[in-house]
């Protein structure tokens, strides 16, 4: 695990980063209007990690608990989002969960993209 400074230092620059933006193959969000909304809703995720992360006991589990949990947080503007956006929002996550290495979000952001969880599908 990374020393603690370094981590309190990502998780704040990720907090600070201008987030939903044109960038790499990302053309910037769909609607601007959802921009604050998005961005407020993944520092969110960002602020719940660090929380775990400064609790002294992280686990993978309480990690994956705080993904669901900021996941649900989009249910109220899901239906706005085009695909790219809810890509972007799960690409925001790894970030996250590479700043903690975290290997897993145990088919969340599977289930948040296509409504379920495709490695349990590849098993049937």
């Amino acid at each position: 695990m990374k020393k603690p400074d370094i981590v309190d230092e990502k998780f704040r620059e990720f907090i600070e980063k201008k987030k939903f933006i044109s960038e790499n193959y990302y053309s910037g969000v769909s609607d601007e209007k959802l921009k604050p909304i998005l961005s407020k809703k993944i520092n969110l995720i960002a602020s719940d990690f660090l929380i775990v992360y400064q609790s002294g006991s992280p686990s993978e589990q309480k990690y994956q608990e705080k993904i669901e949990l900021g996941l649900s947080r989009f249910e109220s503007v899901y239906l706005s989002l085009d695909t790219e956006d809810r890509e972007r929002i799960c690409t925001y996550i790894e970030e996250l969960m590479d700043i903690i290495e975290l290997n897993s979000s145990n088919g969340l952001l599977n289930k948040f993209m296509y409504g379920f969880d495709i490695s349990k599908e590849v098993d049937k």
